[in-house]
């Protein structure tokens, strides 16, 4: 059987359709309090509310970006010190619902079952939560404070203006280096099975190009041909939104099926310390 025709039949075999939409669902729901978090936490990083978007938009469809302003206007205009607090309780607890089912969803692809107990595994989901909130900073500050920070490199160096123009290009393409460590460290780290990084890195690196790739073909389509805002009235933010969280589930776990894949052909030995 051929490598695509056996992920096909994985994919399908393990109802990935039916996971997708559920992942799109828990997507949806952390989604806002996430955005809480994020925002509310700025007032205290030298970051602006555009920094924060302008990662939001490089890959969300406009017509989904036009309803997170809104929310982001009224968090703003509501900010303070306790709705840190509740940003942080909500937006762990909401993202690590989502992290559960993606937890569940790469355990099926292995065909391994969860036998960590609830407070292992919702603890490694709160960890994969602070651990993309911490990439997500990483990429924000960075292209904010990058200029500067190869500036003060050139000097300390000697280095002439090329370097200058290769730190711009490096710093810039840091969101793409930032999905690749979170899917590399989700793969790694959500199944009840232990793997190296070696051997999730092609699952990681299909998940990355193709998050990219897709959002920004269904961006394009949504603002060329298709118009929800006419068809769905004022809930056509949300819909575009799900459509793209669900989009997101589908390339999330086909790469935990590749590397599930992978790992079966190369017939290794069961590592799991839990069983």
């Amino acid at each position: 059987m051929s490598f695509l025709k056996e992920l096909f039949s994985r994919y399908t075999l393990h109802e990935g359709q039916s996971k997708s939409a559920e992942l799109a669902y828990f997507f949806l729901l952390s989604l806002f309090p996430f955005l809480i978090f994020m925002l509310t936490l700025t007032a205290y990083l030298p970051l602006s509310t555009d920094d924060v978007l302008g990662v939001i938009e490089q890959y969300a469809p406009a017509s989904a970006m036009s309803l997170v302003e809104s929310i982001t206007h009224q968090t703003l205009n509501n900010r303070n010190g306790g709705l840190l607090s509740f940003g942080i309780i909500a937006a762990l607890w909401s993202a690590s619902n989502g992290m559960n089912a993606i937890v569940r969803s790469l355990n099926h692809a292995y065909d391994v079952e969860e036998n960590r107990s609830f407070i292992i595994v919702r603890l490694t989901s709160i960890f994969l939560t602070i651990a993309m909130v911490f990439t997500i900073l990483v990429a924000l500050l960075l292209p904010v404070f990058g200029r500067e920070i190869g500036r003060l490199a050139s000097d300390f160096v000697g280095a002439s203006d090329l370097f200058l123009s290769v730190w711009a290009a490096i710093r810039w393409g840091v969101s793409p280096l930032v999905l690749l460590i979170v899917f590399s460290a989700l793969y790694v780290i959500a199944p009840n099975k232990k793997l190296s990084l070696r051997f999730v890195m092609p699952g990681a690196v299909f998940a990355t190009i193709g998050w990219i790739v897709v959002s920004t073909l269904f961006s394009f389509y949504v603002s060329t041909f298709a118009n929800y805002s006419a068809t769905y009235g004022s809930i056509g933010g949300i819909i575009v939104l799900m459509i793209w969280f669900y989009l997101s589930g589908i390339l999330i776990i086909l790469g935990g099926e590749i590397n599930a894949l992978l790992h079966k052909r190369k017939k290794l030995p069961d590592e799991n310390p839990y069983h």
